[in-house]
């Protein structure tokens, strides 16, 4: 079979079942449903739209797929969820963030089933499986980003409550959460911190817009904590568990985003192609010219890379191994490649690659962002250094 960058997966009966099902969806529903109402991805998104997204992904099976079936899900592997994940940014959908749940729902919550209790679990949890809640995740602060123990927010034990004050920032989801879990330093401490489930009505607590990043994407907002009160049942594991939580969440999901990065690359050869195979310069289509031969085959070559290198390490933490150092080697070689397929991608898009509204300029701008977020270049680097040596 002759090389394509969009894989198949005949040696997973399961999996291929997946893709071809979900292919369908995105281009013959999800897609159209967009254009109708004119949802892009710098639309503010209502929790409307998002609900008919996560109902009818429900319906098909997607949403919360990753999940184990005693949770109606399918209990996919690292490496399946890789796979069906660069499958939803490929398609360009508007979206695609809210097929599986990544947006607020089962796969923001999926990380913390093991130590919610009993309530929770009912309260909290299987409402965001079901579709009928939003969770958000809140650990940055202003000062505290990579470096996270610079925390300021704390929660003072209060009788049969904890109190809440400080305030986070970029929490993905929350301008249409329910509830968040948050992570704050323990008062009087200066190690010790633990995580909450906060309802985002809870007097005391309060949602601000956030900053547009550059993507221009609206699905960020801040949470201030003014005496915020909530009952001490909604201590997620145990006092001291909070950075446990919140650092294992993020280890992994710097694995876990690689995929959406390589689909957004992917998403970008693809126009370019497209873009080149139809304009004519010179009397000759675009695609003639041996630079644009170049450029195509270097596009490739970086995503057929990090899509071999997010695979084999998936495929390491599906056997249960440790792949900290080489999560944070996907995340750095991802990000920083596939900025690169969208750096070409504009440049062979000439004058309307630097065109808003033109999908590969906000491809573009998108991608910049991940060199960044999840983790900056020079944060992989030293932590990658640091399991090395």
């Amino acid at each position: 079979m002759p090389f394509t960058l969009e894989p198949s997966y005949d040696d997973n009966p399961r999996l291929q079942d997946l893709v071809v099902r979900l292919r369908a969806y995105l281009r013959e529903e999800l897609i159209p449903f967009e254009r109708e109402r004119g949802v892009t991805a710098e639309s503010p998104l209502d929790r409307p739209t998002l609900e008919h997204v996560w109902k009818r992904s429900r319906e098909l099976g997607f949403y919360g797929v990753s999940l184990p079936p005693e949770l109606g899900g399918q209990g996919l592997s690292f490496q399946e969820l890789c796979a069906v994940k660069e499958e939803l940014t490929a398609s360009g959908a508007a979206l695609s963030h809210s097929v599986l749940g990544d947006m607020g729902g089962p796969l923001r919550a999926g990380a913390i089933l093991k130590y919610a209790t009993e309530h929770q679990l009912e309260r909290y949890l299987m409402p965001v499986i079901r579709g009928e809640r939003a969770c958000c995740f809140s650990i940055t602060e202003e000062d505290a980003g990579s470096d996270v123990r610079r925390m300021a927010t704390t929660a003072t034990a209060d009788g049969d409550a904890y109190v809440l004050n400080g305030k986070k920032v970029f929490s993905s989801a929350a301008p249409f959460a329910d509830f968040a879990i948050v992570v704050a330093r323990m008062a009087g401490t200066e190690e010790a911190y633990s995580a909450f489930l906060v309802d985002l009505d809870t007097p005391g607590c309060t949602v601000l817009d956030g900053e547009v990043p550059m993507s221009g994407q609206r699905m960020e907002g801040d949470l201030v904590f003014d005496n915020c009160r909530i009952p001490a049942a909604n201590l997620l594991g145990e006092i001291g568990q909070g950075l446990r939580i919140g650092i294992g969440r993020i280890t992994l999901n710097r694995l876990l985003h690689c995929p959406s990065l390589i689909g957004a690359a992917r998403r970008a050869w693809d126009l370019s192609l497209q873009y080149a195979t139809n304009r004519v310069v010179f009397g000759q289509p675009l695609l003639a010219h041996q630079a644009i031969h170049h450029k195509i085959a270097e596009m490739a070559t970086e995503i057929y890379a990090a899509r071999s290198m997010v695979m084999a390490t998936a495929a390491k933490a599906d056997r249960g191994e440790n792949v900290s150092v080489e999560a944070n080697m996907c995340k750095l070689f991802t990000s920083e490649a596939c900025f690169r397929v969208a750096d070409q991608a504009v440049q062979i898009h000439g004058k309307a690659g630097l065109t808003r509204g033109n999908e590969v300029e906000q491809i573009f701008r998108s991608l910049r962002m991940f060199r960044i977020v999840t983790g900056t270049t020079e944060i992989h680097k030293n932590a990658i250094a640091k399991g090395l040596i």
